[in-house]
C-alpha cells in the first residue's frame, strides 16, 4: 500500500502535467470514432448528410493536419508564457500555471478531434463512407476552435501582472482560511500543554526535499493509536536534508509509563517532501510569489514602480485576511476526545508581515510612489486590525522612515515621500 506522502506527489504530478489529459483525450478520441462508426451502420441520418469517399477523405485529411498545427501552436505559447513568466513575473508561478485547466482541456480536445478523424479515415472506401463521423469531426473543430479562441482571450488577459496578482492572492487566501477552519476545528482544549521530557523517539527523514504538505488526520491518528504526541520541528514550505529530525514522539500523559513506538517509516509516509515549495497548505508562498513579481517590477532593467504598486494591493488584501486570524506561535491539534496528538509550527503575524514588507522596501526605497503605497497599506493595517497586531505594523513603519530620510537627502522630496497614498502617487494623500 501506498503512502499519502507518494500519493500527495502523484497528485502533484497529474495537476502538473501537461500530457496526461492530452493522453486522455486521444484515447477517448479513437474510442468515439468507434462508436460513430456503429453508429453510422443505422443509416438513420438524412440523405443530404452524405459524403462522397473523395469529399471524406478531404475533410478528415484536412482535420487531421489543423489540429496536428494547432497543438503546434499551443505549445508554442506555452514557450512564450514560460519565458515570460520567468523574465517578468515569478519563476514560483509556473507551478500554478501549469495546472491551468482550460489549456489542458485544448490540448485534450485538440489531440480528441485528431485521433477521432485519423480513425475514421482508416473506413473510408469507395462504397463506405462515415458520414456521422464526418459530421461529428466538422462539429469537434468548431468546439475547438471556440475553445482556442477562449484560450487565446485567457492568454492575453490574464497573464499580465495585475491578473497574476489576484489569482495568486485568491488561491494564498483560499488556502489559508481553509487551512484556518481545520486547525480550529482540531485544537485541543483548554491550555493542554506537551509534557516537557524529552522525546522518546526521533523520526528523522530518509530523502531530502522541501516540506509540502502534512497529512493531519492521519498524523493525529497515528498518534492517538501510539497513545503520544508528535511535535514537527519543521514549518512547511523549509528545505531539509537527508537525515533531519522532522517529527519528535514525546508520551501523552505519565512520562513513566510505556510509550508504543510508531513506526518512522509509516510517520515520515504522512509528510511530503518534494523539489519545492507548493501553495496547497502553504499560503506563505502566495505570499513569497506576490513579493517576487513586485520586486522584479522594481529591478533597474525593469524600473516599472506602477506595476509593484498593483501587486501591493492584493498583498494588503491577503495581510488582511491573514491579521484577522489570531496565528498562535504553533498549533496544538486533539483527537476526538480532545487530548493532544500533534503540534505544529506556525508563522505568526509578524513573519507574514515581514515576508510581504521588508524586501519590497530595500528594492523600493528610492521609489517615491512605493515608499508612499507602504505607508498607506501599513497605517490601513493599524486602522483595522487589532492593538496586539500593532508592534509589529508600527516597526515596518519605523523602518520605512528611516529608508525615506536615508534615501531622501532633499526635504521636500523626503515630506513627499513621507506621505500616506493609496495609489503611491496622483491619489488622495492620507
Amino acid at each position: 500500500m501506498t503512502s499519502w506522502a507518494t500519493r500527495f506527489r502523484l497528485r502533484q504530478y497529474v495537476k502538473s502535467s501537461l500530457w496526461i489529459v492530452p493522453l486522455l483525450g486521444l484515447v477517448l478520441g479513437t474510442l468515439l470514432a468507434e462508436l460513430a462508426r456503429a453508429a453510422d451502420d443505422t443509416k438513420w441520418l438524412p440523405g443530404d448528410w452524405n459524403y462522397s469517399a473523395t469529399t471524406a477523405s478531404g475533410v478528415l485529411t484536412a482535420i487531421v493536419g489543423a489540429m496536428v498545427a494547432l497543438l503546434g501552436f499551443v505549445v508554442t505559447i506555452g514557450v512564450l508564457v514560460v519565458q515570460q513568466a520567468t523574465g517578468t513575473l515569478s519563476p514560483r508561478y509556473m507551478r500554478l500555471w501549469y495546472r491551468d485547466r482550460l489549456q489542458k482541456a485544448v490540448l485534450a480536445t485538440f489531440a480528441g478531434t485528431f485521433a477521432f478523424a485519423f480513425s475514421l479515415l482508416r473506413s473510408v472506401e469507395t462504397d463506405s463512407v462515415p458520414d456521422f463521423g464526418v459530421a461529428l469531426a466538422g462539429l469537434a473543430v468548431a468546439v475547438s476552435l471556440v475553445l482556442l479562441l477562449i484560450y487565446l482571450n485567457r492568454f492575453i488577459h490574464n497573464l499580465r501582472p495585475v491578473a497574476v496578482a489576484e489569482l495568486v492572492a485568491r488561491m494564498g487566501e483560499a488556502v489559508f482560511t481553509s487551512g484556518a477552519a481545520q486547525i480550529r476545528g482540531a485544537s485541543a482544549r483548554g491550555s493542554e500543554a506537551v509534557p516537557s521530557d524529552g522525546p522518546v523517539l526521533r523520526v528523522r527523514t530518509v530523502r531530502g526535499g522541501a516540506l509540502q504538505a502534512f497529512d493531519v488526520p492521519g498524523l493525529v491518528a497515528e498518534a492517538a493509536r501510539h497513545d503520544c504526541v508528535f511535535v514537527v520541528t519543521r514549518l512547511i514550505g523549509d528545505f531539509v536534508p537527508p537525515d533531519t529530525v522532522l517529527v519528535e514522539v514525546h508520551p501523552a500523559g505519565d512520562a513513566s509509563a510505556p510509550v508504543s513506538r510508531p513506526d518512522p517509516a509509516r510517520v515520515t509516509g504522512l509528510i511530503a517532501l518534494g523539489p519545492e515549495r507548493t501553495i496547497d497548505q502553504d499560503a506563505a508562498f502566495a505570499l513569497r510569489v506576490l513579493v517576487d513579481i513586485a520586486i522584479r517590477a522594481l529591478s533597474p532593467a525593469v524600473n516599472d514602480p506602477t506595476t509593484a504598486v498593483q501587486v501591493i494591493n492584493y498583498i494588503e488584501w491577503l495581510l488582511h485576511t491573514v491579521g484577522r486570524t489570531r496565528l498562535p506561535g504553533r498549533y496544538v491539534l486533539a483527537d476526538r476526545q480532545g487530548r493532544a496528538r500533534l503540534v505544529l509550527p506556525g508563522r505568526d503575524w509578524e513573519s507574514y508581515l515581514q515576508l510581504a514588507t521588508c524586501e519590497i522596501m530595500a528594492y523600493g526605497s528610492t521609489s517615491v510612489q512605493i515608499c508612499r503605497r507602504l505607508r498607506a497599506m501599513l497605517e490601513g493595517l493599524l486602522d483595522t486590525l487589532p492593538p496586539e497586531l500593532h508592534p509589529s505594523v508600527h516597526a515596518q513603519l519605523s523602518l520605512l522612515r528611516e529608508s525615506v530620510e536615508r534615501e531622501f537627502a532633499d526635504p521636500d522630496r523626503r515630506a513627499v515621500a513621507q506621505q500616506a497614498d493609496h495609489q503611491g502617487i496622483g491619489g488622495q494623500s492620507c
